[in-house]
C-alpha cells in the first residue's frame, strides 16, 4: 500500500484540501452551508462572532506581504484627500468664475468660486508632498524608508506618486468607506492594501515607521496623527520625527501651548513634534534622524 507524500508534512495543506472540496460530487448534504470548509465560508467569516478571527485575519496579511517583499521600514506621509494637485485646483476655479459669470448674485456660485480660490492656495502641498516622497525614495534603499500612506487622492496621492516618478516603492493603506474609495494609480500593485479595521489600518502605518510627515487635513489625518503622539508621549512607541508640515495651518488649527497653559499637556510634550514649511526642509530632518 502506497503512503501519499504531503509537501508540507504528514498533513494535508488548506489549498490541497481547498482544491479536493471543489471535486465533491453535488448532493444535497454537500450543497449545504454547514458542508463548506470553515476557512472557506464568506458567510461565516462576516458573522459578528468571528470579528477577532478577521482583527487577525487583517493584522497578519500585510504583515505576511510586506515581510515577504523585504520591506523593512518606511516614511508615513499623513495628508487630506480633498487637496487636488494644482492643474486640477486651477482648472476648478476657471470654471467656477465661468458658472459665477453667468449669475453674479448666485450665493451659492460666490461661496464655490471661494472654496476653489482656496483650493488653488492649498494645491501647494501636493507639489510640496510630492516633492518629499521623492527626496526620500531617491535617497535610500529599494526596502528602506519606503513611503506609505493611506492610498486615497490628494496627498495621499501626491506622496505615492512622488516615489513613482523614481521608479521607487510605495506602499497604500486604503480601507472600506460608506462612500467611493479606491486607491490611487502611482501606489505599487504588490503592496496595495485594503482594510476594514480603522485600527489595524493605524497599526500598520507605525509598525515600521521612521518618521512620520502630517500634511494639512481633516478628521482622519487629526487621528492619525493624535495617535501617534499619544503612543510616543505614553513611552508606546519609540520616539520618532513628528513632522507637521505648513506652520501656519497647524497653528491656526491646534492652540498647543493653550494645552500647556491649562496643564493638560507637559511642556516637554511640544518636543514631540516640528514645524516644516518646504520638502527640502523636512528631508533633512528625516535624513539626520535617520543617520542617512
Amino acid at each position: 500500500m502506497s503512503v501519499m507524500q504531503y509537501p508540507r508534512g504528514a498533513f494535508p495543506s488548506a489549498d490541497m484540501d481547498a482544491k479536493r472540496a471543489q471535486q465533491i460530487e453535488e448532493t444535497e448534504q454537500t450543497l449545504s452551508p454547514a458542508y463548506r470548509l470553515a476557512f472557506l465560508d464568506e458567510d461565516l467569516l462576516v458573522r459578528s462572532s468571528l470579528r477577532p478571527v478577521r482583527l487577525q485575519l487583517e493584522m497578519m496579511k500585510p504583515e505576511i506581504v510586506l515581510t515577504e517583499e523585504g520591506i523593512e521600514s518606511t516614511i508615513v506621509i499623513f495628508g487630506s484627500a480633498r487637496l487636488p494637485d494644482p492643474e486640477t485646483a486651477l482648472s476648478r476655479m476657471e470654471e467656477a468664475r465661468r458658472h459665477l459669470a453667468m449669475a453674479p448674485e448666485d450665493e451659492e456660485r460666490i461661496q464655490r468660486l471661494k472654496q476653489t480660490e482656496r483650493a488653488v492656495e492649498m494645491s501647494r502641498y501636493y507639489d510640496e508632498t510630492r516633492k518629499l516622497a521623492r527626496l526620500v525614495s531617491q535617497n535610500t534603499g529599494p526596502n528602506r524608508h519606503v513611503v506609505i500612506t493611506g492610498g486615497g487622492g490628494g496627498i495621499m496621492e501626491a506622496a505615492n506618486r512622488g516615489a513613482h516618478d523614481v521608479n521607487a516603492k510605495s506602499i497604500g493603506l486604503n480601507i472600506v468607506l460608506p462612500f467611493e474609495q479606491a486607491p490611487n494609480p502611482y501606489i505599487t500593485p504588490e503592496l496595495c492594501f485594503q482594510f476594514h479595521y480603522f485600527a489595524i489600518r493605524k497599526m500598520h502605518f507605525l509598525m515600521r515607521a521612521k518618521a512620520l510627515v502630517a500634511f494639512p487635513g481633516g478628521f482622519g489625518t487629526l487621528d492619525e496623527l493624535f495617535e501617534a503622539l499619544t503612543l510616543i508621549q505614553t513611552g508606546k512607541m519609540e520616539k520618532l520625527p513628528v513632522l507637521l508640515f505648513g506652520k501656519e495651518f497647524w497653528h491656526n488649527l491646534i492652540n498647543f501651548d493653550y494645552l500647556v497653559e491649562q496643564g493638560t499637556i507637559s511642556p516637554s510634550d511640544l518636543s514631540l513634534f516640528q514645524y516644516v514649511s518646504t520638502a527640502e526642509e523636512a528631508w533633512e530632518i528625516i535624513r539626520a534622524s535617520n543617520g542617512l
